[in-house]
């Protein structure tokens, strides 16, 4: 069994409400900042006795010049309300960076994230150096926060909202071939909910572009060993999202062969 590259004690710098129900949390990162790459998570303790197992998040930015890493969490049950109570100074413990990210071969690429799927994206987003436009999608308004984040790093900005306050009223899934209709796009990356990915994926297929996916599945170890992230994949081999992935080729997971 392979080891994490690094286990350490992180300290907050700041835990901060963005959206409805959503933080963002900055830690003083050491090690796993300068390893990190787009697409790979971190497996945080929760610091509280009566939460046991780790939680991944992935992450969603760093800083190499301050040492600082970025995640954001969405306020889910026990162990995210515990995270909502931290503050600055507090100290959680981190493993990581965990996991395969996603390839950076892409010359025009497009980034479709839907909710909490965008954090992983912005990552993609920054090292992508302003290459990249995004397509992001959410409830309503004020579920997309994120546009002004993503602003900084991306060309271009498409927005699906499911009751049409901001952008296009519909989802990710029917603006995408519009999209991919109007740009050479060589490579669409996607995270969210499984459904909207494997529509994504499906309709990339339909338009000849390459499309990688990131899963997203409980898990207790974070580093292959307890098998309760075990995926199916399209030629009916069984891999470990935290280990395998949590970045796939949507052709090997979502596709038979």
């Amino acid at each position: 069994m392979a080891l994490p590259k690094v286990a350490i004690d992180t300290e907050i710098l700041w835990n901060t409400p963005v959206g409805s129900d959503v933080y963002e949390l900055t830690v003083q990162g050491g090690g796993i900042v300068t390893q990190a790459q787009p697409g790979q998570f971190i497996h945080l303790q929760i610091p509280s006795g009566d939460v046991f197992l780790r939680r991944p998040f992935g992450i969603a930015d760093t800083d190499e010049n301050e040492g600082q890493l970025t995640m954001y969490y969405r306020v889910m049950g026990k162990g995210t309300r515990v995270l909502t109570a931290l503050k600055r100074g507090d100290v959680v413990n981190c493993l990581g960076p965990l996991g395969h990210g996603f390839s950076l071969n892409a010359k025009r690429p497009l980034l479709v994230g839907g909710g909490m799927g965008l954090a992983p994206l912005l990552y993609l987003a920054k090292r992508f150096r302003g290459k990249a436009d995004v397509l992001m999608g959410g409830r309503n308004r004020d579920e997309l926060f994120w546009e002004k984040i993503f602003a900084p790093y991306v060309r271009k900005t498409f927005v699906a909202t499911d009751d049409g306050s901001l952008g296009t009223k519909g989802f990710t899934t029917e603006l995408l071939p519009k999209v991919l209709g109007n740009e050479a796009y060589d490579c669409v990356y996607t995270c969210g909910p499984e459904i909207m990915m494997r529509g994504i994926a499906n309709i990339a297929a339909q338009k000849g572009v390459a499309c990688q996916v990131s899963l997203e599945k409980r898990m207790a170890c974070g580093l292959g060993a307890c098998l309760s992230c075990v995926c199916d994949t399209a030629n009916e081999e069984r891999k470990k999202i935290c280990k395998d992935g949590p970045v796939f080729w949507a052709q090997d997971v979502f596709f038979a062969q």
